[in-house]
């Protein structure tokens, strides 16, 4: 018992200064970018070689080409090897919530995005800019507390049971599936959800208006949504397990508080934290930053059909999850389509 616990906690402290360490290339490459683009720009070649003064100069140019350098080496393919080493691929799941912070301070800085403009015009963007940027933190917070909730306070403590399905799939072929199936979409979905990030920073000329207010209101519903869902499941859950250690029958479902109205309204929160953001880019002219949120959605209507045919093959609840199925709003929180109890007899 003793043994097994230092090795755990020998493997949480491992863990946790590998997490805090892997982003420091992307940190450093773009600190360095930061201080001396402008050199750079102004063709200082006593101080740059022309292979770092034309690095740096592309680097000011292409602000969304840049990010998703940064994340295809750093995130992919680091988090990839280190995935491979441990065979584990479990970092991914906590950076999920810390990437989009690094990345709306990355589009926040970057000196292309910060245009010229009068006062006005800079007080627009100041307030637009620090509003997104404080929900981004407070949407961050409470996902890393949620996450590390769910794990007990462990670093690495399991992957995401999905990718252990892809892993059994795929067998010995898993090694290099695993960069497609895992990484390449989480670049793609990141990337793409934090689209409004840039649009938000790259226009500094739009009023505040009542739009603003309305992507405010989205983005904290989402946010408070998911939080008390979450909260639900996880008290739910630890419920679950003190049963199951008293060797008593677990309760088979979730059907109170948001749960008695939405089957998934951590999922429904969480796409309204995202479509939230999406509106302060339509306000700003650019809605085609939509893409992201809507593969997102599409994405999460797939995970969903997973989890809920996950909770059909388990024995103890299938029949309590088909009623439920029956009866409640899949994402939407909605009212009650049928008493429970009147369609189990109709079924019978």
């Amino acid at each position: 018992m003793g043994s097994g616990n230092a090795n755990s906690s020998v493997r949480n402290v491992k863990n946790a200064i590998i997490a805090c360490l892997v982003p420091l290339p992307s940190i450093l490459f773009y600190l360095s970018f930061l201080k001396n683009y402008d050199s750079a720009m102004n063709n200082n070649a006593t101080k740059f070689p022309s292979f770092w003064s034309t690095l740096w100069t592309w680097c000011y140019h292409h602000p969304l080409l840049l990010v998703n350098v940064l994340f295809f080496f750093n995130v992919n393919v680091l988090f990839w090897v280190i995935g491979l080493i441990q065979s584990s691929h479990w970092m991914i799941d906590p950076y999920w919530t810390v990437i989009p912070v690094m990345l709306v301070h990355y589009y926040s800085a970057h000196p292309l995005l910060l245009l010229g403009g009068d006062d006005d015009e800079h007080d627009y963007y100041f307030w637009r800019s620090r509003i997104v940027i404080l929900l981004t933190w407070v949407w961050s917070i409470r996902l890393i507390h949620n996450y590390f909730r769910r794990e007990k306070w462990q670093w690495g403590a399991k992957e995401d049971w999905r990718f252990t399905v892809l892993s059994q799939q795929y067998g010995k072929q898993w090694w290099w599936a695993s960069f497609f199936a895992i990484y390449l979409p989480q670049q793609v979905f990141l990337i793409g959800l934090s689209l409004p990030f840039y649009v938000v920073h790259s226009i500094n000329n739009h009023p505040l208006n009542v739009w603003d207010l309305v992507a405010i209101v989205i983005c904290v519903s989402g946010i408070i949504i998911a939080y008390f869902a979450d909260t639900q499941l996880y008290n739910f859950v630890t419920r679950n397990n003190k049963l199951k250690g008293l060797d008593e029958p677990l309760v088979p479902i979730l059907n109170s508080g948001l749960w008695y109205y939405s089957r998934h309204p951590n999922y429904f929160g969480e796409q309204l934290w995202w479509w939230g953001l999406v509106v302060f880019a339509w306000n700003l002219g650019h809605g085609w930053a939509f893409i992201g949120a809507l593969v997102n959605t599409m994405c999460l209507a797939y995970v969903t059909k997973l989890v809920e045919e996950r909770m059909l093959k388990q024995d103890y609840r299938a029949e309590a999850f088909s009623l439920y199925q029956k009866t409640t709003s899949m994402w939407v929180p909605w009212f009650k389509s049928s008493s429970p109890l009147r369609l189990k007899n109709k079924n019978a």
